[in-house]
């Protein structure tokens, strides 16, 4: 009689157990962490936003008479002498939230030096004698930055007085108002809300 051996089988059985185990143990695991922290975490950490800051959370928005107009986060066209103009923007047709970007023109582009150029020429011509702020004529890299720098908003001040029949030193002490100064006193920029600057502007002239 021949003994069969059946020492080959079981541990093929074992692999097929710890094989099935292995996947088992995979799919339940980004099971898991898919609704956890794709769904889960996202949920929750909006719920607190939600309560903690709800303006924020909410998308920043300004409203006027009950009606959304904007967003403290995105910049809007002011093209009218009575306004001050944010800086310019090459987000789609201008200012476009759904094509949010830069315009990808190198420094040797000739468009973009001529762009810069004309718009330093066009306000040199508003403000003689001044030097023209560089945010005034530069894109930023999103194309909806709703700041500009103090210097810019000055810049404009002669126009905007001379179109409102406001006197110029009044519009100064109305802007350092609107001043954001450096968060922490360490991070970014002094910087002004050009729509929160706009909407305000139109209370003063009342």
């Amino acid at each position: 009689m021949h003994s069969v051996s059946t020492m080959p089988s079981v541990a093929t059985a074992q692999a097929v157990v710890v094989t099935h185990s292995v996947w088992r143990t995979s799919i339940r695991f980004t099971l898991v962490t898919a609704l956890l922290l794709g769904l889960g975490y996202p949920l929750l950490v909006t719920g607190i936003a939600g309560v903690l800051f709800p303006h924020k959370a909410g998308g920043s928005l300004i409203l006027k008479d009950g009606q959304i107009i904007g967003s403290e986060l995105l910049a809007q066209s002011f093209t009218s002498d009575k306004y001050f103009h944010p800086r310019p923007s090459a987000a789609g047709s201008g200012y476009d939230a759904t094509s949010s970007g830069g315009s990808n023109l190198a420094q040797s582009s000739k468009a973009l030096v001529d762009r810069i150029q004309g718009s330093i020429d066009k306000l040199a011509a508003e403000n003689p004698g001044k030097p023209v702020p560089i945010d005034l004529v530069t894109t930023s890299a999103s194309g909806l930055d709703p700041d500009i720098t103090p210097d810019a908003v000055y810049f404009q001040i002669p126009r905007v007085a001379k179109a409102r029949g406001i006197g110029e030193d009044r519009l100064h002490k109305f802007i350092e108002q609107h001043i954001t100064s450096r968060q922490f006193g360490l991070l970014g920029e002094p910087r002004v809300n050009v729509l929160a600057l706009n909407l305000d502007l139109d209370k003063l002239s009342k």
